[in-house]
């Protein structure tokens, strides 16, 4: 029976055949330990973020987002050990959310929410966005917001770190997210929707006065390999820190 059982569930589950087979075969064993000790509290889960385009790095986690009809102790408890497993084992983060949270999860966190509804998997069960409605003026605001509390962030990065390289360069890396989710909603607001996050940031770094054509390959090669050349990583905050400030400028146009 409980053979079955786990035949029902893999039936069940979409997995992105892009994924690589050590990260699949987590994730899959993950959703199954949340299909089965959940049970009927579990209305959906969605894989958004780079593991949901088949594009992870070196630094990429792999993000799943657990939509609750309510959060039970006792059957978390099922699911505790194999997720704690899967986390250090391809870094998974779940963010458990109760159905009735949603909207107001999409409204405090409006440009997380707005990247995971352009693009994200649905491993399993209902697709939860549908209803979601993010107003235009909060996420202009939540954009904004993002890009300064990045531009401060780095600057404050690169005075605390000086030659530093291993640590600059992982700020820089983990300044990718923030930036693409950035430039793509602004794009989004401006009616000229670029198909990914990282399309919308090349396309508006090509606009603004600055290297930032030259950076965003650095970027994306600190990403890869989590360390850039001697020297490099600094003047690179430093610059993303630049870039921040001119994509908070682009957003500012949006209006209030």
């Amino acid at each position: 029976m409980a053979h079955s059982d786990e035949l029902n569930v893999n039936a069940a589950l979409t997995i992105p055949s892009a994924l690589p087979e050590e990260v699949a075969s987590w994730l899959r064993a993950a959703a199954q330990a949340l299909v089965e000790h959940f049970a009927a509290d579990l209305e959906g889960l969605v894989l958004f973020g780079s593991a949901a385009e088949g594009r992870l790095r070196a630094s990429s986690d792999v993000n799943l987002l657990v939509v609750l009809r309510r959060f039970d102790a006792a059957r978390a408890e099922g699911a505790r050990a194999l997720i704690q497993s899967a986390q250090a084992a391809i870094e998974l983060h779940p963010m458990y959310v109760l159905t009735g949270e949603l909207q107001l999860a999409a409204e405090s966190f409006a440009v997380k929410f707005d990247d995971i509804a352009s693009r994200h998997v649905l491993l399993y069960g209902h697709e939860p966005f549908g209803a979601l409605e993010i107003p235009r003026p909060l996420l202009v605001h939540r954009v904004r917001q993002v890009l300064l509390n990045l531009t401060l962030r780095l600057r404050a990065i690169y005075m605390a770190n000086p030659n530093q390289d291993e640590t600059l360069a992982l700020a820089a890396a983990d300044a990718a997210a923030p930036l693409r989710r950035a430039a793509f909603a602004i794009l989004e607001l401006e009616g000229s929707p670029e198909p990914s996050p990282k399309s919308a940031l090349e396309h508006l770094a090509g606009q603004l006065d600055g290297p930032f054509a030259a950076d965003l390959k650095l970027l994306s090669q600190a990403r890869d390999e989590l360390s850039l050349p001697a020297g490099v990583a600094g003047p690179l905050v430093l610059r993303l820190a630049h870039l921040a400030e001119a994509l908070q400028a682009r957003a500012r146009e949006l209006g209030p």
